[in-house]
């Protein structure tokens, strides 16, 4: 009886460690913590589609709820004083800039007397998942706000399955054009010549998106002086990049993943995956996607060899015929920044754009970067040989990694110079 209960530790034992097990590069630091976070997250996946499949809650709700619970218990551990989350004298308020439901944080210098910098953010999550009121966001925002005594703007802006894109992108233009009006921005004793705008993956991309139209509308006196794109997603053309191929497996944005949440945002039927993963929505007889707008993103010329390595490009000749039609979001700036023309580009905000090697997204953000400096725009890139997807967000106990604390100083010392 002993023996049997042995081999059936020792099996179950095994099964959970090649569940858990993923191959990573030698690069990223502290593997088993970031093997048992991808657990965590593919185990969650896995409910909530069951959940689905029984009929009881889209998928993305559920997971959306798993993520929200495992972000409250970490606000329990983070709860105490000695935290890095708890940031006494911020002041915290949950209202609506233009009917768009924000989180405002004040730091307890007060505005008094003199002038105080501002922020807009924008989270991550596929626009589908995160929030700025609990969790990573939170405790960075605040953090962000006492350090840098800075009046910071979070948005709450409307995420999948109850809304596509342009929705998530109009409800952040709305909620921007509400901050930069003089008499918010006198409201927050916030100086009119230091406003940034900044984001993390999909909230990079509506960032980079909202600094875009902003630099173009001469209807707003006042626009963002710099902008700050975290790992941003930027383009969905082409997922045979170096960095989509050469990071498809590695957690905790898979390649699959990411161009899920892409059909998510544009209502594309999840079904036609295959052909976004061999590049046949962007084939070369769609006559408008021009020479022009394809080399925009060419990443065999806006990339270095260092980061091409020796990949190839995927370039079909025939593929879906009249897809780009169909779905006219694939070429739409306000959804694909990277598709911006060079004119627009240059009026464009200075811009920080962090990057990680181990990330799917790595060269969309490298090429953005490529291309606002061509187009006169100064440009601090901050590549984490050691980074991965998420990190930033990664930097209290117990999912506390090195890589995210020294991404997140980073980018609390650049706007502390910049902004």
């Amino acid at each position: 009886m002993r023996l049997l209960s042995l081999l059936l530790t020792v099996s179950l034992t095994l099964a959970l460690a090649y569940y858990i097990y993923i191959p990573l590069p030698d690069a990223i630091q502290q593997p088993w913590k970031l093997m048992i976070l991808d657990a965590y997250l593919r185990t969650a996946f896995h409910v909530a589609s069951l959940k689905q499949w029984l009929g009881f809650d889209h998928h993305t709700r559920s997971f959306r709820q798993f993520t929200f619970g495992f972000e409250g218990i970490l606000k329990e551990f983070l709860s105490t004083e000695s935290s890095a989350g708890a940031v006494p004298g911020v002041k915290v308020s949950d209202i609506s800039f233009a009917g768009i439901p924000v989180r405002v944080y004040e730091p307890p210098a007060g505005g008094e007397g003199h002038l105080r910098r501002g922020l807009m953010y924008f989270h991550g999550g596929g626009w589908a998942l995160g929030t700025t009121k609990k969790g990573p966001y939170d405790i960075t925002n605040r953090m962000v706000s006492d350090e840098l005594n800075t009046v910071v703007v979070s948005v709450e802006y409307r995420l999948y399955p109850d809304v596509h894109f342009p929705v998530p992108y109009l409800d952040c233009l709305a909620a921007a054009k509400h901050f930069l009006s003089p008499e918010v921005l006198a409201k927050y004793s916030i100086d009119p010549d230091r406003v940034a705008v900044a984001g993390d993956s999909a909230g990079g991309n509506l960032a980079a998106a909202v600094a875009q139209e902003i630099s173009v509308d001469d209807s707003m006196s006042v626009k963002f002086s710099v902008q700050a794109l975290i790992y941003p997603v930027l383009q969905a053309l082409d997922f045979n990049t170096p960095s989509y191929l050469q990071n498809q497996y590695i957690p905790v944005l898979y390649r699959t993943s990411m161009i899920q949440f892409w059909l998510q945002y544009l209502n594309i039927d999840l079904s036609l995956m295959p052909e976004f993963l061999v590049n046949n929505h962007s084939a070369l007889q769609h006559s408008s996607l021009t020479p022009e707008l394809r080399s925009r993103l060419d990443w065999n010329v806006l990339l270095t060899q260092k980061y091409k390595k020796n990949y190839k490009p995927v370039i079909v000749e025939k593929g879906s015929e009249g897809f780009l039609k169909k779905v006219p979001g694939l070429l739409d700036v306000r959804a694909v920044p990277l598709l911006a023309g060079p004119e627009v580009l240059a009026k464009c905000p200075r811009a920080y754009i962090l990057t990680c090697e181990h990330d799917v997204l790595r060269d969309d953000g490298l090429m953005y970067a490529r291309r606002l400096q061509d187009a006169g725009v100064a440009v601090t890139s901050d590549h984490y040989e050691d980074g991965f997807h998420g990190c930033f967000s990664l930097t209290s106990w117990p999912l506390e990694f090195d890589v995210g604390k020294k991404a997140l100083r980073g980018y609390l010392s650049w706007l502390q110079n910049n902004l």
